[in-house]
């Protein structure tokens, strides 16, 4: 393969939301359910620098997940999760938002050609969560 000495820098600033509303299930195994796509990195890879969520209800605790796949869905590993906190909704309270820490500016996630990123929620919420990812392609 030829090697090229110009260093590639980041191309699209993008943003990418998804809404989980089921309950994840089989997380033990690379073939859970309930996940949702949430973003698929460009034909050139990906930095991730910010990965959210936030409920649309009343929510109790909840455990989220971020998966990765490399072969479009058919496999899917989890690579990192977070807690969202108990919350009620209420016109008088500001919205909880749950940032997945290990993933920032200064510690992207670096995502291959076409990697996809899926997101779940392992307790249900009709309204659902609203995911959102902060990323640039090359």
């Amino acid at each position: 393969m030829a090697k090229t000495f110009t260093a590639p820098f980041a191309q699209t600033p993008k943003t990418a939301t998804a809404i989980v509303t089921t309950a994840a299930g089989s997380i033990t195994g690379d073939a859970p359910t309930g996940t949702v796509l949430l973003m698929t990195a460009g034909t050139d890879g990906a930095l991730v620098t910010n990965i959210s969520a936030i409920p649309r209800a009343t929510v109790t605790a909840s455990s989220l997940l971020l998966y990765i796949s490399k072969d479009s869905g058919t496999t899917q590993r989890l690579i990192d999760s977070e807690l969202m906190n108990a919350y009620t909704m209420a016109t008088t309270t500001q919205v909880p938002k749950t940032t997945f820490t290990r993933i920032s500016e200064s510690t992207p996630l670096r995502l291959e050609a076409s990697d996809r990123l899926y997101v779940a929620n392992q307790v249900a919420l009709a309204s659902g969560v609203v995911f959102k990812a902060e990323y640039t392609d090359f």
